[in-house]
């Protein structure tokens, strides 16, 4: 109290904290403000200074290329072209052809293996025994490098010597020349392919299955569901956006489908996706504008064509998506 007094008559004040102290008070309030809302961008950085480097800047520069004429053996020379790559691209009849052959290998490999792959993946979601080992076994040939399964179908699928065509002259069918012919080829290309994501893709929707709560399969079984019932009504709607990923996800591989066509060829012919290009993809389009024909610029947009028609599927898939939760 006689303290209060004395400071009171006097005029003084209570003495503060020193102003060494005050300034690190602040910038420890300012370096706990920086860890609070700095430090989300911190962990997400390393991943855009990856994606900067070795996607948005390849894409840029490629979109950049395509703009110009430039052939292989001249790189630094570069001769400005504006959009007249893509305007020959367009009235190109090799390039609707490789996209219309895109379009149906791509059709007729995704759809057989999606249904193979939620048929496996249900009864691999079975309590059965050695269930591990089959998982496993499922992922065998997604492990096989491309080279190698192209290479065993190629021989399988050979006209003259071939197990396939043994098969099916052992029942009377003619031989098939499955290289020669364009919807042979794609069928064969589209086999390997099954055969490559089958398994892989089912191991996708087992997961998914898995993650169903069991009351639901509980209470429809109770309300006298059929197994077939339950599959439909039950395992198919839980999975939904399981199965969403791997369309978009098996378009995006059959928009890029390079490997088995070209290996599936057997020499000169792989890149031309055979003699009158009966299946010639995107890919080997690109590959062939850049590596055979030394025209970067063109191939630059052929690879810019192949992102736009990604692009197109993604909104397509956005839109059907948006119009199918609105109604539901």
């Amino acid at each position: 109290m006689a303290t209060s007094t004395t400071q009171a008559l006097t005029g003084d004040e209570p003495a503060g904290p020193p102003p060494e102290r005050r300034t690190a008070r602040r910038r420890g309030a300012l370096l706990h403000r920086l860890d609070l809302k700095g430090a989300p961008y911190a962990f997400v950085a390393p991943f855009f200074v990856v994606f900067a480097a070795f996607s948005f800047y390849p894409l840029v520069y490629t979109f950049w290329i395509s703009l110009h004429d430039v052939e292989l053996a001249t790189l630094d020379v570069m001769q400005w072209v504006a959009f007249d790559n893509y305007v020959e691209l367009w009235g190109d009849s090799r390039f609707w052809n490789a996209l219309q052959n895109t379009i149906t290998i791509g059709v007729i490999s995704t759809v057989p293996q999606l249904l193979m792959a939620l048929g496996l993946a249900h009864l691999l979601n079975y309590r059965m025994r050695a269930s591990l080992f089959f998982r496993v076994a499922s992922l065998v040939p997604y492990a096989t490098s491309v080279a190698a399964a192209a290479l065993v179908f190629t021989m399988l699928f050979e006209r003259d010597f071939g197990m396939i065509n043994w098969a099916l002259g052992s029942v009377g069918i003619d031989h098939v020349d499955w290289e020669a012919d364009k919807w042979p080829a794609q069928v064969a290309i589209s086999t390997i392919v099954i055969w490559r994501w089958t398994g892989y893709n089912a191991l996708l929707y087992l997961a998914a299955m898995q993650a169903i709560p069991a009351d639901r399969y509980e209470a429809a079984s109770l309300d006298g569901a059929s197994r077939w019932q339950q599959f439909t009504h039950v395992t198919v709607p839980g999975i939904r956006s399981t199965i969403v990923f791997t369309i978009v996800l098996s378009t995006i591989g059959a928009t890029q489908l390079f490997g088995e066509p070209l290996i599936f060829g057997q020499g000169p012919n792989g890149v031309t996706g055979g003699a009158d290009n009966q299946y010639q993809t995107l890919g080997l389009l690109l590959y062939e504008e850049g590596w055979k024909n030394y025209q970067m610029g063109r191939s630059a947009t052929v690879a810019w064509a192949m992102f736009l028609l990604l692009l197109l599927v993604f909104l397509v898939q956005r839109v059907v998506q948006r119009v199918r939760s609105r109604t539901s």
